[in-house]
This record gives C-alpha cells, structure tokens and sequence, in this order.
C-alpha cells in the first residue's frame, strides 16, 4: 500500500519537511559518487552497527540510504505524514521531534539485536515516529493509497488509523522473526527500528503541543 496523499489541509508553508527531503536527497546523491569500497567504509561509519555502536551514528544514520528505492520509499511517507504534523507543531518543533524519534528507533533497534554486525541506515525510524504522531493527531483522516489488487492498480481512501496500524503490525511481527539473527536476510529492513519510532512518537508527541494559530484554523473549518 503506498500513501499518496492525505486528506488533512495543509495550512502553511512546510518548511522543515522539505528541507529534510532535500537533505537526505544530497547525501545520497554525495554517496553515489563514491567508490565501492569507499561508500561501505562512509556506510559503516555512519551508520548504527549494533555490536560495534558510537552514539554518534544513532543521529547519522537517519541521514543515509542503501538505494533509490530505499530513499524513495521514505521521502514518499516523510512527505505524505510529515506536512501535516509540521504544519500542526510547528517547524523547530518538528524538527526536534524528528530527530528525536529517530534516536529512539535506532535505540530500539540496537536493544533487539545487539550483536548484529551490519549497518543500519536509513529514516525511516524517524519517519515511523512521524506517522506515531499522526496517528494521534490526525484519526479520522483518509489516506489516499495506491493498492495492487489482484493484477491491478487502484486508488483508495483508506481511514488512516487502519492504514497506520496495519503498518505498524507488519513491522512488528517481521521485526520479531528477525530477533537474535547475526545473518537477517529479511531484505535489510530494520524492522524494530520502525516499532521504536512508532511507539516513540506516539508517546512523545504530548511534549510537542500544537500551534495556536493552527488550532484556531482547525477549529473554524
């Protein structure tokens, strides 16, 4: 299911969002100039490797991607959830939420496998947490979502509490098999990092409280 859009306005210019696709979007563009050799020793440097962790790579990895698919996929989700949250909180706000979130899910991800001795990349965790938050703030939304049935493509709306938590489901029972395996072939995803960016911005997202200027917009439409 991939989300297309949302069904919340957008009421201001979202600022930080944009800046954290661009961001993410340079960086790996940087590394896709790299050498073989050198893109594996820049990934293992800056990326979570659980059994040989720096604190440091636990805000740095959320910067990196294994591929265009991999940054794709997530700048898709950071885009279609991540407007609307910005748009609530504000965008310093935001930003700090973001990064919050996503040090929280490399957290969980080091503390359910830690001797895994690959690289964790990618922000999705933070996005996870992103997509916590908008499941509190946003439930009776609709994302419009792009569906393969049977041999076809289709558009639905689909009430974001179901979507959110289908999601949240898949991750938790792969990230589950993929506990204590020093050779996951699961395709690389960093299941539990998606579960602790989740959970965390769920909780996390009552410290952040919504603009007054977006409330009364909110109220009055």
């Amino acid at each position: 299911m991939i989300p297309l859009r949302s069904s919340e306005r957008v009421y201001s210019r979202t600022v930080v969002t944009g800046s954290l696709i661009a961001i993410n979007t340079i960086i790996f563009l940087y590394q896709n100039t790299l050498s073989y050799y050198r893109l594996d020793q820049f990934v293992r440097s800056w990326g979570i490797v659980p059994d040989d962790l720096h604190l440091v790579t636990l805000f740095t990895s959320m910067f990196l991607h294994g591929g265009w698919m991999h940054l794709i996929g997530n700048m898709l989700f950071l885009w279609v959830f991540g407007r609307n949250l910005e748009d609530l909180i504000g965008g310093v706000r935001f930003l700090a939420f973001y990064l919050v979130c996503g040090v929280a899910s490399g957290v969980v991800q080091v503390l359910a496998n830690p001797s895994f001795p690959q690289p964790t990349i990618g922000a999705s965790g933070a996005i996870a947490g992103v997509m916590g938050a908008y499941l509190i703030k946003f439930p009776r939304s609709q994302i419009d979502t792009l569906v393969l049935l049977f041999v076809f493509f289709t558009r639905l709306a689909i009430p974001a509490p179901f979507y959110l938590l289908f999601w949240f489901g898949m991750q938790f029972l792969n990230g589950f098999e993929s506990i204590g395996e020093r050779n996951y072939t699961g395709g690389g995803v960093a299941y539990f990092a998606h579960v602790g960016g989740f959970i965390a911005g769920i909780l996390l997202i009552r410290l952040f409280p919504s603009r007054q200027r977006w409330r009364h917009w909110y109220e009055e439409s």
